[in-house]
């Protein structure tokens, strides 16, 4: 909300990560609902709104069923707003498609781990996705812990913000281990323990 977004493109890391059932049609919408207040105010505000995510591991290959179509149309449901999708989410392409966007319309990028260097962190990446925005705004909040280029590259070249989902997921991460209210208890998830075992030493000296 420190930004005036009206006229500027506004390139917005979400988590879409959803999972998909046998007709291919979104089963969880959760993760796309949870960003729908930051793509709300942006609209509102008469930005232009650029949409990433990665969807699956495809390790840098092009895999037809990791690819976001699903997530435009649900999310176009959702919104009840039409959303356009990228061929890709870097070249020449897609910056001619940001290049054409009036306020108020939104762009949905194409798979960002289509490209091995989102998760290596390539500058030369960051900078491509960079060209696409005047500001970033990062609404991730389960990425933020990956060094990956659409997480912690392109907040180096542009001017960044938190939206509004993983501004709220920080104000209850400070209740917990400043204020939390006892009797607390820690249910953690997820699939590589490694990025897990941090996770679990912060949060056992919190919880009961």
């Amino acid at each position: 909300r420190d930004f005036d977004v009206k006229n500027k493109r506004v390139l917005v890391r979400c988590d879409f990560n959803v999972p998909f059932d046998a007709e291919g049609k979104v089963a969880d919408d959760f993760r796309i609902q949870a960003t729908l207040p930051t793509i709300e105010y942006i609209l509102k505000k008469k930005g232009k709104l650029v949409l990433m995510t990665h969807l699956g591991d495809p390790e840098g290959k092009v895999i037809q069923r990791l690819k976001v179509d699903g997530i435009k149309e649900k999310l176009a449901e959702l919104i009840d707003v039409s959303v356009t999708k990228a061929p890709d989410c870097v070249g020449k392409g897609v910056e001619a498609l940001v290049a054409k966007m009036a306020p108020g319309e939104i762009l949905l990028l194409e798979n960002l781990r289509f490209h091995k260097e989102e998760q290596k962190n390539n500058k030369s990446f960051a900078q491509q996705l960079a060209l696409l925005g005047d500001i970033y705004v990062n609404d991730a909040f389960s990425v933020c812990h990956r060094a990956h280029a659409s997480v912690v590259g392109v907040p180096r070249i542009l001017p960044s913000f938190p939206g509004l989902f993983l501004a709220h997921e920080l104000e209850g991460l400070e209740r917990l281990l400043k204020n939390p209210k006892h009797p607390v208890v820690a249910i953690i998830g997820g699939v590589k323990l490694e990025s897990k075992l941090p996770v679990i030493d912060a949060i056992s000296r919190v919880a009961d």
